[in-house]
């Protein structure tokens, strides 16, 4: 059997805090282990040097724990990452499976969250895609509709922004496009996952903004969870999952218990072409 074509990616990021006293902080930046993604090379470095520990959430995300000290410091990480020459998988014939059949770790998925709220989206939910064919295609015309009703734009929401803020207010960034899209989906007893990670502009026209972290949702559907991205609205190449959870609450990149200044952060998902 041939083995399947791959390309590689240098993924990575930085940031430089500025802190008033030592902040306990978790990061989340590190790739989930996943079966058709290698990741290698990687490369942690600290300034100052920082006393760190690795542990595994309770989604399976890998995390470091650390304590920021007072003043300025930055962490790295940069990695290579091998990843199918394929995009996203997708089949519409998946089908939606009756809520008394789901799995028990996937009904999790099916209720309100931090930024998810299909309790306040119910309505909205069955006015729009009631009349629409269960399945992936109900998915994807909820993806469509929230690409189609939000204009993305940085700045529009906050930290503490839902799925109906955004809803209403129609601006918002790729998590909030996801919150939205999930919150619809759960709605419609649909279970659905926040993820989020690199997302390298591979093979689609180069993004002039600066690179970012990238958010899509995992919906599942017939027996697995399947890729939906309302934000770009296509299926993609060269995704690196970092982290899987209810919405961004549970995956957020750096979670500071305190109140450090984000000076800078940059990120890198691109093709390794040396």
């Amino acid at each position: 059997m041939t083995p399947p074509e791959t390309r590689r990616l240098r993924i990575g990021c930085e940031f430089v805090y500025r802190a008033e006293i030592p902040t306990p902080t978790v990061f989340q930046v590190q790739p989930v282990t996943a079966p058709d993604v290698s990741v290698a090379d990687e490369k942690w470095s600290f300034e100052p040097e920082l006393d760190v520990r690795h542990y595994t959430d309770l989604y399976g995300n890998p995390c470091l724990r650390t304590v920021l000290p007072d003043g300025g410091s930055i962490l790295r990480y940069a990695a290579l990452a091998t990843v199918p020459d394929a995009v996203d998988d997708g089949d519409p014939d998946a089908g939606e499976v009756p809520v008394a059949d789901l799995p028990d770790d996937v009904l999790l998925f099916t209720l309100p969250s931090r930024y998810c709220l299909p309790d306040m989206l119910g309505n909205e939910a069955w006015k729009q895609f009631a009349d629409v064919p269960p399945g992936y295609s109900r998915v994807q015309a909820i993806c469509d509709h929230v690409n189609e009703h939000l204009t993305f734009q940085y700045g529009s929401s906050t930290a503490t922004s839902t799925a109906l803020d955004v809803y209403t207010s129609g601006y918002g960034v790729c998590r909030d496009f996801t919150h939205l899209a999930i919150s619809f989906c759960r709605a419609l007893n649909i279970p659905a996952r926040y993820a989020f990670g690199y997302l390298p502009d591979m093979d689609v026209p180069p993004d002039p903004a600066p690179m970012d972290f990238a958010a899509w949702m995992e919906v599942w559907l017939g027996d697995r969870w399947w890729t939906f991205d309302p934000r770009n609205n296509q299926r993609r190449k060269g995704r690196v999952v970092i982290g899987r959870g209810r919405d961004a609450s549970d995956v957020a990149m750096a979670t500071t218990f305190g109140g450090p200044m984000l000076e800078s952060m940059t990120v890198v998902a691109e093709e390794d072409l040396g």
